[in-house]
């Protein structure tokens, strides 16, 4: 039996990785001969790296970098399996996490980090580059980023603005004499699940501002200066990119990166599909058993599961999908290739308690889905040659 095993993160608990790694051992521990693959999935967030660097049997590079409040943090990126493409997750240098919840503020933090882990793919000759852009603590419309690349962003006075995204009302104009050459000779993609204009209502600041620190008056300058920087943006790049769908990604990194690069904007779950080659594997797999931290109607409206059973429906190979919680709309996935739901919580538990023992609760609810199957494929058995035992 030939088993692919491609769990999205179950957010908060347990990595895409580990997740894998734990589903295996259920697997395992009921089916000792099966052929278990691993095929972590990311969707742009944290864990993208580590996810696509083994599922390709890459390696990973660490690097210091400046971090969302200015300090020094240590960060990492990945080199794929075929040596020429590069994975780079924002958040491991301009995420949420990197930020004390007290400190949150987006008006002064900074994707300059990112720009560096950028710099340091190019430094590496690479020029096919994967960047995943969710789980930021910016809205600084990926200037910090330009500004770490040799881009200048200049007030009235001919002066460097400060970093952030408040500064940027200030802008008079930017300077792109200065901006890394080898981006030209990029192909880079950018990992988006997410639609939002730059500015508005459903813009970068509006939605994603709140959860970053912003009070609504910060909303309200945020949103104006990036409107703002937009219109600079645009005349020095000669791009209209703001109303594009996912410009406002990462507090509007998607826009910066369409503004001052040759970046396109693509679901996360395709660029992965196609890194680790899914469907060559699944192609020849009987069976693929996902998950997630929680399956609700979102899950139908395209992550990480239903991608995955969207390709392995082409296949006709059947999808299990393992959850930390199934939600309101979970069975809208019946509908998208998903064959199986379970629930990886055996018995009333606390959130935290589920939390803390996810990697447990992954491996005993894999297993109790192999005794499920066995029990089918006896029952499959006594009906062509009578009986069979357990």
């Amino acid at each position: 039996m030939r088993i692919i095993v491609a769990p999205d993160s179950f957010k908060g608990s347990v990595s895409a990785l580990a997740a894998a790694q734990a589903m295996k051992q259920g697997i395992l521990s009921v089916f000792p001969d099966a052929e278990v693959i691993k095929v972590p999935i990311a969707d742009g967030g944290e864990g993208t790296v580590d996810a696509l660097v083994t599922a390709t049997n890459g390696r990973t590079i660490r690097e210091e970098v400046t971090g969302p409040l200015g300090e020094t943090v240590q960060a990492h990126w990945g080199i794929l399996g075929d040596g020429e493409t590069a994975i780079i997750e924002m958040a491991a240098a301009s995420g949420l996490p990197l930020v004390p919840k007290e400190k949150r503020d987006p008006r002064v933090t900074t994707t300059y980090g990112t720009g560096q882990l950028l710099a340091a793919a190019l430094d590496n000759g690479l020029r096919k580059i994967i960047i995943g852009i969710g789980g930021s603590a910016t809205n600084d419309g990926g200037a910090g980023m330009a500004r770490s690349l040799g881009a200048r962003f200049l007030d009235a006075a001919g002066k460097e603005l400060l970093n952030g995204g408040a500064a940027l009302a200030k802008l008079a104009s930017i300077d792109l004499s200065g901006l890394d050459a080898r981006l030209k000779d990029c192909t880079i993609q950018v990992a988006c699940d997410v639609d939002n204009p730059l500015c508005g209502p459903r813009g970068a600041s509006a939605i994603y501002g709140p959860q970053k620190g912003a009070t609504p008056d910060m909303v309200a300058e945020l949103d104006k200066a990036l409107a703002h920087y937009a219109n600079i943006a645009k005349a020095a790049t000669g791009k209209d990119v703001a109303g594009r769908p996912g410009a406002g990604a990462a507090g509007g990194l998607g826009a910066g990166l369409l503004f001052f690069s040759n970046a396109a904007l693509r679901p996360g779950i395709e660029i992965v599909m196609e890194a680790t080659r899914f469907a060559d594997l699944v192609a020849h797999a009987d069976l693929v058993i996902t998950g997630e931290g929680l399956t609700d109607f979102q899950t139908a409206h395209g992550k990480a599961p239903v991608g995955i059973a969207r390709v392995a429906k082409q296949h006709q190979v059947p999808v299990i999908c393992l959850s930390g919680g199934l939600g309101e709309g979970a069975d809208d996935v019946y509908d998208q290739g998903i064959h199986g739901l379970m629930s990886i919580v055996p018995q009333p538990m606390l959130l935290e308690e589920c939390m803390r023992q996810g990697e447990v609760l992954i491996e005993s609810a894999a297993a109790r889905l192999c005794r499920l199957i066995k029990v089918g494929m006896v029952i499959e058995k006594r009906g062509t040659s009578g009986n069979e035992e357990i």
